[in-house]
């Protein structure tokens, strides 16, 4: 009896103990971030340290081209085109069937929209409060993280800005816009675990490179790509600021093609040669 006693005191006690832990919070990566559905798929990978990626004969591949300044071509396995910040002069010769844009400058959006664009994303409040995407289009996933920008007389335009998410061949890839500020747990939350990070590095227009490293290092990508930058010497001041913490690879052509087995098991900078401007 004093055993069985004794057992059930114990029982009470852990019980009492547990009540009072605080709930951990989900991680990026699970809590119903934009790449959720890829992160589901995904599995663990173990990389030696001299292992060097080759691709499986199915595996998908993502492409990725810089276009200049802050456009990209995105090409989905299944051959979906998106442009991210499509301003109508940076633009790959076939029209996108999808494309992004934010306006904190002109450089970053057009009204002339090429009849052959089936989807136009605008990543600010157009009339209607700042928007909230998620969409699918072909085999591409697209949302969409608000963020704030400054105004032109000291002010802020809540919801100016998007940080567009795509989702597409097991991979996750992020575009920061033009971002103005660093990034809250909600942010990082609703982004959610990114494989390829598009990010502008101008250190003046946008972040300042030292707060854009702290977001880099927040969202923990497996690759960023610098873009937005206006020039060779405000890259090589980028470089030489992340080249000890970051391996950085330089490309020889603006595009590539990205797979899952492709991904570094640290972050890397990797360089495509294009227009900064």
């Amino acid at each position: 009896m004093g055993l069985a006693s004794a057992i059930a005191r114990l029982g009470s006690r852990l019980l009492a103990a547990l009540a009072l832990l605080p709930l951990l919070p989900l991680t990026p990566a699970l809590a119903g971030g934009a790449c959720s559905e890829v992160v589901s798929r995904a599995t663990p990978r173990l990389v030696p340290a001299t292992f060097t990626p080759t691709l499986a004969a199915t595996e998908p591949q993502v492409g990725l081209t810089f276009l200049g300044h802050a456009s990209f071509l995105i090409e989905s396995p299944g051959g979906v085109t998106i442009v991210t910040d499509y301003n109508g002069y940076l633009r790959p010769k076939d029209p996108p069937n999808v494309v992004t844009m934010n306006h904190a400058h002109s450089s970053h959006y057009t009204d002339d929209i090429d009849p052959g664009i089936k989807l136009v994303l605008r990543g600010w409040d157009t009339g209607e409060g700042p928007p909230h995407y998620d969409v699918k289009f072909g085999d591409v996933r697209i949302r969409n993280v608000p963020t704030n920008i400054r105004e032109a007389g000291g002010g802020t335009e809540y919801g100016g800005n998007s940080i567009f998410i795509f989702a597409t061949g097991d991979l996750c890839l992020a575009h920061l816009g033009h971002l103005h500020h660093t990034l809250t747990p909600e942010h990082l939350a609703a982004i959610g675990q990114i494989d390829v990070l598009m990010a502008p590095i101008d250190g003046t227009f946008t972040l300042s490179q030292t707060d854009m490293l702290a977001v880099i290092a927040a969202i923990h990508p497996s690759v960023v790509v610098p873009m937005h930058y206006f020039g060779a010497p405000i890259l090589e001041r980028f470089e030489a600021r992340v080249g000890d913490t970051y391996k950085i690879r330089t490309f020889p052509d603006p595009g590539i093609k990205i797979a899952r087995s492709m991904l570094p098991a640290k972050t890397e900078v990797w360089v495509l040669p294009g227009n900064g401007f």
